[in-house]
């Protein structure tokens, strides 16, 4: 490990990986992801070979990075609905708080008129 600005780094280690009965030498910080990553993809790459009838991996590899890719332009696609969503509540909110700021003031302002 070593610190650079007050952030802890750890140094990138190798893991193997069998994706698709291939094995993959990676390198990265996190081994535990890495797996969890390369089990997606065989994952994948094991359900396109198994609902199509070819056997050729790349032809599977690619089908299977077009699945990846359009579960992840959903979840982007989500995600920004949901942004969206969350934009529009604080609207609200501030809106509604603005409203009561008002209405509280003017409460105020007639109380001390009475009292």
């Amino acid at each position: 490990m070593s610190e650079n600005n007050g952030t802890v780094r750890t140094h990138p280690s190798t893991v193997t990986v069998e994706i698709f009965d291939q094995s993959y030498r990676l390198r990265g910080e996190d081994s535990e992801y890495i797996n969890r990553l390369a089990a997606i993809v065989d994952g994948k790459m094991r359900l396109v070979a198994s609902q199509g009838k070819t056997v050729d991996s790349l032809r599977v590899a690619v089908l299977a990075a077009l699945n990846i890719a359009d579960e992840l332009a959903r979840a982007e696609e989500r995600l920004d609905e949901l942004r969206g969503n969350l934009t529009e509540a604080r609207s609200s909110i501030h809106n509604r708080a603005s409203s009561l700021n008002g209405l509280l003031d003017s409460l105020l302002t007639e109380d001390r008129r009475i009292g």
